[in-house]
């Protein structure tokens, strides 16, 4: 179905009755969810993936992305009810498709740098099935610019742009809330190669979404909207960090600050820790400090050096609360809580738990780590010897916020530890609390040290 030069009411009920099919390239963590959703509201989706295993599953009608609530039902419902299959071959799929959105990984090096391939592998497969009429979007958070150098590829189809559409709608989804973000948390942004191809992309989402659409003027104004979310979170956790440190120095107990702070409805401090992790905040500020040219983006620099270098900060944080009770970090058994890079998840890119336990290691500790998400190999491949009890541990660094370490039996934990030290990296326990059953206990902005 010919879908440029219909009017988004037009284009809604073409979707609602099951005119419409839409290829998903890409049918993971947010891949899956957004297939799921667009077949729940009528469209005919394939999703497409590398993963046999995966395309196997989902024709099975069983969902591989279990941290998301509601999935497993919207992915059974949609399969049998024959809304809902995948395949490993794109070619063909983009052949069946009117729509084709790519949601493919957008991997990264340290300093932000994009590997392209997987995109412009994509957009090949694409280029072989592309016909006049269709609409290719983009939906992973890309550098500005990336979305129209696919044009090229994509006219090896023969046609040129504008013959077909191409549009960037950036996925503002996270892990374990997909669905609910999909469908009505924040509008959807919106950015085409033309007005007609805007006007289908916003019926094509307003079908879905219950806070509507907000269109851009560009395709690069939509890709610098989800960038520049990212950038925004990374400089401000950047200075909470910084104010916690100079609470850390001035006795002062930066949560305490922060709330009172944060009452005033222009004061937005978000909460200092151990890091920051993930594909998205730690890399996004790198697409803009990366495209800069004649300006130099000095504070997304420094809340960039910031920020990873709190996981050293925690180190430090350790030695000063082993020193109050006369024990040196060397030879101390230190038990990490949490591998994954937040809670709730089971991911491990940029996770603060990994320099930490190097620089533990360096300084001759013994490391031990659990994580409620993860299994033996994983503290294996992270340096650390797996430990599900706390005997004979002189210090716990809490890593990660899963819910699991929030229940911590604080009057268990000082009858089976040797030494009574805690390092909150992530605001989890209740200083009170942890001072009441005698811990040393330390976060990122309360240097709050009292023998035990």
């Amino acid at each position: 179905m010919r879908l440029i030069g219909l009017n988004r009411e037009e284009i809604k009920t073409a979707i609602k009755e099951g005119k419409v099919t839409i290829a998903v390239y890409g049918i993971g963590k947010m891949g899956l969810p957004l297939a799921a959703v667009f077949a729940d509201h009528g469209a005919k989706v394939i999703g497409v993936d590398i993963n046999e295993k995966v395309v196997e599953m989902i024709n099975r009608g069983e969902n591989h992305v279990k941290e998301e609530l509601g999935l497993d039902e919207l992915v059974r419902r949609n399969v049998e009810a024959g809304r809902l299959k995948a395949t490993t071959d794109g070619v063909w799929a983009a052949k069946q498709a009117d729509v084709m959105i790519i949601l493919v990984p957008t991997l990264t090096d340290e300093r932000g740098n994009l590997k392209f391939g997987p995109v412009y592998d994509v957009a090949e497969k694409i280029s072989q099935g592309l016909e006049k009429g269709n609409i290719v979007i983009t939906e992973a958070t890309m550098p500005p610019g990336t979305t129209e150098s696919l044009a090229q590829t994509l006219e090896k189809s023969g046609l040129k742009l504008g013959e077909f559409g191409l549009a960037h709608a950036p996925e503002r989804t996270m892990t374990g809330t997909a669905i609910r973000d999909i469908t009505g948390q924040y509008p959807k942004v919106v950015g085409a190669s033309d007005e007609r191809t805007l006007e289908a992309v916003i019926g094509i989402y307003e079908t879905i979404n219950r806070k509507g659409v907000i269109p851009m003027s560009s395709i690069k104004a939509a890709e610098a909207v989800k960038v520049f979310e990212g950038v925004y979170r990374d400089v401000n956790i950047a200075l909470a960090n910084e104010l916690a440190m100079w609470c850390e120095e001035y006795g002062l107990d930066a949560l305490e600050v922060f709330q009172a702070a944060n009452t005033q409805p222009y004061c937005h401090l978000h909460m200092p820790g151990a890091g920051v992790g993930g594909h998205c905040i730690p890399v996004y500020p790198w697409f803009v400090i990366n495209l800069a040219k004649k300006t130099n983006p000095r504070l997304i620099k420094t809340a960039r050096e910031i920020n990873d270098s709190m996981p050293h900060h925690v180190v430090g944080l350790a030695v000063k609360a082993l020193n109050e009770i006369g024990r040196p970090l060397k030879g101390s058994n230190i038990l990490v809580l949490g591998l994954t890079f937040r809670g709730g998840v089971r991911g491990f890119i940029k996770a603060a738990a990994k320099p930490i336990i190097d620089e533990l290691k360096e300084w001759g500790a013994n490391v031990y780590a659990y994580d409620p998400l993860c299994t033996p190999k994983d503290a294996e491949r992270f340096g650390a010897e797996w430990k599900e009890d706390f005997k004979n541990i002189d210090a716990i660094i809490i890593t990660a916020d899963h819910r699991e370490f929030e229940d911590l039996d604080l009057k268990e934990l000082a009858r089976e530890m040797r030494s009574k030290v805690i390092i909150d990296g992530r605001n989890v326990l209740d200083l009170q609390k942890a001072e009441e059953h005698g811990f040393v206990y330390l976060r990122v902005g309360t240097l709050n040290l009292r023998q035990p």
